[in-house]
């Protein structure tokens, strides 16, 4: 037990969004390992440390992303999310088919070609909200183009997006509104299943819908859990990743001229931005058998949150952690989660990242936030909401 509430420290506390550094050092300071009192009255267990939390990620005997672990309004399983191994092992082997570095790697001349199509626009202007203009539309095209998607439904698919990760409601609310945002999801893709058996089209939707997993169809249960996660996490994280490096970028030119003058450096640089910045804060877990770690009992029932970003600046596994370094001896970090349940879509958000720091940087080489801007950060995932930039156009 502690004193510190981890919960009111990390999304309560005035700036912890927009600066949790601090409040990172103070969980790995003072409690790495912490057992405190949730809101429903259960306990929550809050791991802070980089080796606990990689031990965390990789032991699901343990910790278990088993559905009890987080509810967002889905009324299936989140495939493979929320699948523990063995059966998270056959799921994932099974989508690895369409998001290894194999099958992600020919994507890349078409997200070149639509990074370039919103600098088109943007690049001349001399001035945008990158967040609206740029880190929303280009990972939303993308993930429609490979879903095989309407263009036409992106509104509906980011307001759900919105209504499901941040909904802007207090907590009694936030259920009700993730509720009804679930039934509206799972509605949109269940109409398509039978649509998709009988007439396939081009994308990984209704590739999903017409493979056979294991020698049988997906059941509509499997396919909408599938694409329930699908649509948080390629509509979501690459969107706050983009607006927490270009921040960054912007507030460090010396940073900024490294990517400039050394376009080759971007694949580093990415990795160490994801780490130093890690724009998803935590994941959550359920503990399901009695386990020790760093000194605290855990008991099965708890709750568990891993806080990824403050891992990753953990000085007990990185030498200065908070200096921000692009040629970083080791900058392997936890910012995509870790073991079993690292996440599936890791190739194309890399693919994504590097591809529209090396563009924008290529048309818009000088960038700064427009002075007296006031950027917050939702908690959880550090998206902001908004990002306005200035640059000098000839």
């Amino acid at each position: 037990m502690t004193d510190l509430d981890p919960l009111a420290l990390l999304f309560i506390d005035a700036g912890a969004s927009d600066d949790p550094a601090p409040a990172y050092a103070r969980l790995r300071t003072e409690c790495p390992v912490a057992r405190t009192p949730g809101l429903a009255g259960d306990m929550t267990v809050w791991i802070s440390g980089y080796d606990d939390a990689l031990w965390a990620l990789k032991h699901p005997e343990v910790f278990s992303s088993a559905a009890e672990a987080i509810d967002i309004g889905q009324s299936h399983d989140l495939i493979p999310l929320q699948v523990d191994p063995p059966l998270h092992t056959k799921y994932r082997r099974f989508l690895a088919e369409w998001f290894n570095s194999r099958a992600i790697a020919p994507l890349e001349p078409e997200v070149r070609r639509l990074v370039n199509e919103l600098l088109d626009d943007i690049a001349p202007s001399g001035s945008c909200d990158f967040h609206e203009d740029f880190a929303t539309p280009l990972p939303s095209t993308v993930f429609l183009a490979m879903m095989g998607l309407p263009q036409d439904d992106l509104d509906d698919l980011l307001r759900w997006r919105d209504d499901i990760i941040r909904p802007a409601a207090d907590l009694e609310e936030a259920e009700a509104v993730r509720a009804r945002t679930g039934a509206e999801i799972t509605a949109y893709f269940d109409a398509q299943i039978d649509g998709l058996r009988e007439h396939p089209r081009p994308g990984f939707w209704s590739d999903l819908v017409n493979t056979e997993f294991e020698g049988r169809p997906l059941e509509r249960g499997e396919l909408l859990g599938m694409a329930f996660l699908l649509i948080i996490a390629g509509l979501d994280t690459v969107t706050a990743t983009l607006d927490c490096m270009i921040e960054y970028l912007a507030g460090h030119p010396d940073r900024r001229r490294q990517l400039v003058e050394r376009p080759g450096l971007t694949t580093d640089a990415v990795e160490e931005m994801l780490r130093a910045l890690t724009p998803v804060q935590l994941v959550p877990r359920l503990i399901v058998e009695d386990a020790t770690i760093g000194g605290v009992d855990l008991k099965a029932g708890d709750h568990a949150t891993i806080v990824l970003g403050a891992a990753n600046l953990d000085p007990a596994a990185y030498d200065e952690p908070d200096d921000v370094d692009f040629e970083r001896k080791r900058s392997i970090n936890l910012a995509f989660g870790g073991g079993p349940h690292l996440r599936l879509g890791i190739n194309l958000a890399r693919l994504e990242l590097r591809v529209a720091l090396e563009e924008w940087h290529r048309r818009i080489p000088e960038y700064s936030i427009v002075p007296g801007s006031v950027i917050a950060h939702s908690p959880g995932i550090r998206q902001t909401d908004q990002l306005p930039l200035v640059w000098p156009v000839a």
